[in-house]
């Protein structure tokens, strides 16, 4: 196919030919990957600065987006991908091929670094997705920052899902601490203030006044970004809340099962650990069924089943994609809908686009990053909801985004009286986080109010 780049794409591309250091926060659906894949084709072929170019990436796109893109184009059919994937052997051989690009995932980013050493042999480095590298605890993190390579480029739509705090670690790993500096603690007492506390205990911190704008001063040199409702022409997005009522019975059980979870922590901070422990307790309990101590499944009531059913039902035989929260869910639905298939290989992705699939269930988490689903439906279902925005919003862009003919209609199973009605409120404001979710149901605890 002839790529006939749009100006937002032309521009991202040089963008990356004019600098070393790059980071592209575009929004889902813009063609981050072919933006960049042409600015790596220009390097190599062109301007003869790069030989080898590295793409880190989540597994499911390190498998298939980067390689389905290059061969989609003519321009760059002349690029050689090599995939380190699989097991140890067979990365070692992927990484002896002789080939322009090398893609791997990013949990083996650890086990990359080791191998190569001091001879790291990637003169430009792309990290896809850059978010998924927030957490300066994390291993891949650590790793990836002590490689140097002559060009680096991050790419993302969600730079900072979690708030501003996020994005020390990803520049970090583009410019060594140059523009938010060198530490992590340094960049919080600069810009940030003490939040939530318990005496000399901080929670968490919240952004100084005009801290925002001072932060993407300093990176406007490197960073750009572009929002899809600023250049696509996309089809009308039709957000459809369904409350769920829950019978009266359940309703007692779940108002007992919420006071008897929270009672105890009614006058003290909920810490990260407690906080996912118990959302994740109601929010199984909202969709109809609970691992209780022994990790065994619960069952409790299938109203959102019977609702599932109607809109199904409703669709008249189009296709729907059901994002799922918990295995068991996954089970109780493949059980409930007899022809429902669980998104699993690159072949599930295909069959999907070309129509073949009538009921998708899908885990927002295997979703994300790459995926490109618009072609095969226009329904999205969240049988569960996570309270994860970033997942939230890259799981309905596999669907809404660039490509996609019909207005998408994404329903929403809110089982009413729940923590299902504070996570939607919670993803509507775009303010999600699990204290957030439980600091709002510890206030209503006892029962006095669900609204």
């Amino acid at each position: 196919m002839k790529y006939e780049p749009h100006s937002y794409q032309e521009y991202a591309t040089n963008w990356i030919l004019n600098k070393d250091k790059v980071g592209l926060l575009m929004d889902m659906g813009l063609g981050k990957t072919v933006c960049t894949l042409t600015a790596i084709e220009e390097l190599i072929y062109n301007y003869f600065d790069i030989v080898k170019a590295l793409v880190i990436a989540p597994l499911r796109v390190a498998e298939d987006t980067w390689t389905v893109e290059a061969e989609k184009w003519n321009h760059l059919k002349n690029l050689k991908i090599s995939k380190i994937l699989g097991t140890e052997k067979e990365r070692r051989a992927a990484l002896n091929i002789k080939a322009d690009i090398y893609v791997i995932n990013r949990e083996n980013v650890v086990w990359l670094v080791k191998e190569c050493g001091k001879n790291w042999p990637f003169d430009m480095v792309v990290v896809d997705e850059l978010s998924s590298f927030k957490s300066p605890k994390s291993q891949r993190f650590k790793a990836l920052r002590k490689i140097r390579a002559k060009r680096i480029v991050g790419l993302t739509g969600t730079p900072s899902p979690n708030g501003l705090m996020d994005l020390w670690s990803e520049i970090y790993l583009l410019d060594q601490g140059e523009r938010l500096g060198k530490t992590l603690t340094s960049y919080r007492d600069q810009y940030f203030v003490p939040d939530k506390r318990n005496q000399n205990i901080i929670f968490s911190y919240k952004p100084k006044e005009e801290a925002e704008d001072v932060i993407y001063k300093k990176l406007s040199d490197i960073c750009i970004s572009m929002k899809a409702e600023d250049y696509l022409e996309l089809p009308e997005r039709i957000d459809n809340i369904i409350s769920v009522k829950l019978q009266k019975d359940v309703e007692e059980k779940y108002k007992k099962f919420e006071k008897e979870l929270l009672l105890p922590l009614k006058d003290s901070d909920i810490v990260a650990n407690n906080a996912a422990v118990l959302t994740n307790k109601l929010l199984q309990f909202a969709n109809g069924a609970i691992y209780d101590e022994n990790d065994e499944v619960v069952e409790i009531h299938n109203e959102k089943l019977k609702a599932l059913e109607e809109i199904i039902e409703a669709a008249s035989g189009k296709p729907v994609l059901i994002f799922y929260a918990y295995k068991h869910d996954r089970d109780r639905l493949k059980k409930y809908f007899k022809n429902a298939k669980e998104l699993k290989t690159s072949e599930d992705i295909k069959k999907w686009n070309n129509g073949e699939i009538e009921i998708m269930l899908v885990h927002p988490a295997s979703a994300g990053h790459g995926l490109n689903l618009q072609a095969g439906g226009n329904i999205i279902i969240w049988f569960g909801l996570t309270w994860s925005l970033e997942l939230y919003q890259q799981a309905n862009a596999r669907v809404y985004r660039q490509g996609q003919k019909q207005n998408v209609i994404i329903h929403h199973l809110v089982a009413k009286g729940t923590i299902d009605e504070n996570v939607m409120r919670a993803l509507e404001n775009k303010s999600v986080g699990q204290e957030v979710l439980l600091q709002a149901v510890k206030a209503r605890i006892g029962g006095k109010t669900y609204d």
